[in-house]
């Protein structure tokens, strides 16, 4: 085994696709390398296609909260996931939940709710095309769209939603004190134990009324439904953002979702793989692993890089070519924590790319591309707006 020099997190990136400038050298040298973590830990940077899927697979790397350490800097220090939120547990807990909510995730049941997407898809667009150019395409499109289909999946009342959705907005402000993001959270909390509550005291046709047959808590119910309203927002909203700023920039490809329609799954799948917003997962050895050569000590924490993997030579052409077959991303994950709402997403894509482009066929940025707001200081990357213009029917 060798002594590594530590490095810190790659951040800054070279331009508005690519994954932070660095990882591509990493991936080529050392595609397992010491990493240092802004409380001092001394944990590993993993960056190939290859070594990602092997840990993500590999039950001896947890993903318990209370034993990670982040690659960046958080004023919230480890801490066990409270009841319900499953993404940082491991089985069996993590499977409990898991299996409570596949049921409510099957491909069949995310393609029998494609017609409602579509038909909310519209409903936006008509908004868009009603207020004419230029717009913001985030707050037009891109972050309604997903909003509004997690809102009514969780059963949200009509009159109750724009509350939900401007809070867990407010609680992903990077200008946020820490003090805002515990009251705003404290106050999401209590929102949706009254709907878990209302829920049990009158069941609708809803994924949350179903939740509350099964043997879940109040509390369990209550922070499920707020993690599954966090991630149902924010993932696909970049996704389609940032996706429709990387069409614009690559007009040869936004011709193959023009002119090739049969093609939509693929262009979906490509610029998952292609973009991939989730900058990095954690993972903490359980036990002693050797891992790309270096032995990886118990309660050492692994950051696993998935632009990097996604980005990888070995297995995909660092290109965006939307004919392309990109099984075997990992723009949601692998194995048994690998993500649980991406049927879902990939309707709301499916449906939302072609519907806005068809409807804008001339569709273009309304600012040069440097000027575009990009969400480095996020967790989830994407862009904070996309000013967009189009050719005004008259």
């Amino acid at each position: 085994m060798s002594e590594i020099e530590a490095i810190t997190l790659p951040t800054a990136r070279p331009n508005p696709f690519d994954p932070p400038d660095g990882l591509a050298e990493l991936r080529a040298t050392a595609p397992i390398t010491r990493l240092a973590y802004p409380d001092g830990h001394l944990g590993w940077l993993v960056t190939s296609h290859a070594l990602v899927r092997e840990v993500l697979a590999d039950r001896r790397f947890s993903a318990r909260s209370e034993l990670r350490h982040v690659p960046i800097e958080s004023t919230s220090p480890g801490r066990p996931s409270p009841p319900g939120m499953f993404i940082g547990m491991d089985p069996p807990e993590q499977t409990r939940y898991r299996h409570l909510l596949t049921g409510e995730f099957t491909v069949r049941r995310m393609r029998l709710l494609a017609e409602r997407i579509e038909e909310i898809t519209e409903h936006q667009l008509d908004l868009m095309e009603r207020q004419g150019p230029p717009a913001d395409l985030v707050e037009a499109f891109a972050a309604p769209v997903p909003a509004v289909v997690i809102c009514e999946l969780l059963g949200v009342p009509g009159g109750e939603r724009a509350g939900f959705i401007a809070e867990a907005a407010a609680l992903g402000r990077p200008d946020a004190t820490q003090e805002q993001k515990i009251s705003t959270f404290l106050t999401m909390q209590a929102r949706m134990r009254d709907l878990v509550v209302a829920k049990r005291a009158e069941p609708t046709d809803d994924m949350l009324s179903g939740l509350t047959r099964s043997d879940l808590t109040d509390e369990e119910l209550a922070n499920i439904g707020f993690m599954l309203l966090g991630a149902g927002l924010d993932t696909t909203a970049n996704m389609l953002a940032l996706g429709t700023f990387a069409l614009l920039r690559h007009p040869g490809q936004l011709a193959v979702l023009r002119d090739e329609p049969g093609r939509v799954d693929q262009v979906v799948e490509e610029l998952l793989r292609y973009l991939t917003i989730i900058p990095f997962l954690v993972r903490t050895a359980l036990e002693d692993v050797e891992l790309g050569g270096e032995l990886v000590r118990a309660g050492e924490t692994v950051t696993i890089s998935t632009p990097a993997a996604n980005r990888d030579p070995d297995r995909f052409p660092d290109v965006l070519d939307l004919r392309r077959d990109t099984g075997g991303h990992v723009g949601f994950g692998h194995g048994v924590h690998q993500c649980l709402g991406q049927q879902l997403a990939r309707v709301e894509m499916r449906a939302g790319y072609p519907a806005l482009f068809r409807r804008f066929p001339s569709l273009r940025p309304a600012v040069e591309p440097e000027q575009v707001p990009l969400r480095t200081d996020m967790l989830i990357y994407g862009v904070h707006s996309l000013p967009v213009t189009w050719d005004a029917q008259r």
